[in-house]
């Protein structure tokens, strides 16, 4: 069983919140609308309240997390923040996972709105940012108006991080990646000198 965090993707976001359930796995939806409190906790999903436009609100949102999924193609409104949301706002989120249980993370990159100039930079960040830190990441590019397709697909790319190691991602960061001591899990301890 994982912990998997879904952030937004309304409808979307809910059916594959679901999926995972059904499959024992933990998940935790982050909603910006109180009143989707009782949906998300109805299929057995744990509600987080707070917003992706305003970081400040998804403190702690990332605890005992092991997939994040960032679920922001379809976002409508301002166009400043949608960009925002797939750009300097996505790149802070990356930035708080580093540090964190996190082991992967989904984005999604295809939308019926948003322009592609955006989509195309937040894979950037992603791409760029999760190899450095050597955080598994799927992109995931299926047509959102297919909800069927699109929650095989969504589905299918979470057991894919779950089953990814962070020593495949990126041959690029092989040699700067050093093991955190596994001494408080039964492990050996290994130190910079052990590499």
């Amino acid at each position: 069983m994982a912990r998997i965090l879904i952030v937004e993707g309304a409808s979307r976001g809910l059916c594959l919140a679901g999926a995972l359930i059904a499959k024992g796995h933990a998940v935790r939806v982050v909603t910006s609308n109180p009143e989707r409190r009782g949906e998300i906790e109805q299929i057995g999903g744990e509600c987080f309240l707070g917003t992706p436009a305003r970081l400040a609100t998804l403190r702690g949102v990332l605890e005992h997390v092991t997939i994040a999924c960032w679920l922001l193609a379809d976002a409508d409104g301002d166009q400043e923040l949608v960009r925002a949301l797939n750009g300097s706002r996505l790149q802070q989120f990356l930035g708080s996972a580093i540090d964190s249980t996190l082991r992967g993370f989904l984005y999604e990159a295809d939308s019926t709105h948003v322009p592609a100039e955006v989509l195309a930079e937040g894979e950037r960040i992603v791409s760029e940012t999760t190899a450095r830190n050597l955080i598994p990441a799927v992109i995931l590019r299926v047509d959102p108006s297919n909800p069927d397709t699109w929650l095989a697909q969504a589905r299918g790319g979470v057991e894919e991080l779950l089953e990814a190691s962070p020593a495949s991602v990126d041959a690029r960061y092989a040699d700067t990646y050093i093991p955190k001591s596994r001494s408080a899990f039964g492990g050996e301890a290994s130190t910079q000198e052990d590499s």
